[in-house]
């Protein structure tokens, strides 16, 4: 009995170790391509970037759990204040984090909830995040995002709805600047990532933690 005790804390400790280390590779690999962005200026003003960050820590998510998809989100923002820092005082990384928990606690809750763990059920979680996460931005944007870097830059929210004007001529106050550019740069990053994971997981998830 205590050799059959002994061998199940060995599996479990394996394991553990397994999923730590998982964790940080993919929060490692989630830093990195933080820092690989690029604009849509069909979409959006230049300040807006998009990146393929949450692509591991979507998988990892649906691998591993919602925690395991926080901690990796962690990481991540960690590994790109080491190697790039911060021009706004944290507070844009701090919205990036909580934007990431946004979109793959919702995702990972709904596809490993359902024991079956189907395509149907991945695409459910992924649109899930995709909206809250886009109600989460047009928030944040509104209310803290946008004040904060104007504050940072010595730029008055007007200077935002002028470039936002510039990429959308029906742009002409916050709230529609928040209606047609947070919301359809979110929707396209956020969908984006989802089909991309889409066709992604079930050929990488052999080298995670198994279902």
């Amino acid at each position: 009995m205590s050799e059959q005790v002994l061998r199940n804390g060995n599996v479990m400790e394996r394991s553990r170790t397994r999923t730590i280390t998982q964790i940080a590779m993919l929060g490692a690999l989630a830093g990195v391509l933080m820092n690989i962005e690029f604009p849509i200026p069909f979409l959006a003003p230049s300040f807006y970037q998009l990146d393929f960050s949450e692509i591991p820590v979507l998988v990892g998510t649906f691998a591993m759990g919602p925690v395991a998809g926080i901690l990796i989100e962690v990481v991540k923002v960690l590994v790109h204040l080491v190697t790039m820092g911060t021009v706004t005082a944290g507070v844009g990384d701090l919205a990036n984090f909580i934007f990431g928990c946004t979109f793959v606690v919702p995702a990972g809750l709904i596809y490993r909830l359902h024991h079956t763990k189907s395509r149907k059920h991945a695409v459910l979680g992924m649109a899930a995040g995709t909206l809250l996460t886009t109600a989460a931005a047009c928030l944040m944007n509104a209310f803290v995002l946008l004040p904060a870097y104007g504050k940072a830059f010595g730029m008055p929210i007007e200077a935002f709805i002028e470039m936002g004007a510039a990429v959308n001529s029906s742009v002409h106050s916050l709230l529609g600047f928040v209606a047609l550019i947070i919301v359809p740069f979110n929707l396209f990053k956020y969908t984006l990532t989802s089909v991309i994971v889409f066709f992604i997981y079930k050929r990488i998830r052999v080298i995670l933690k198994g279902d």
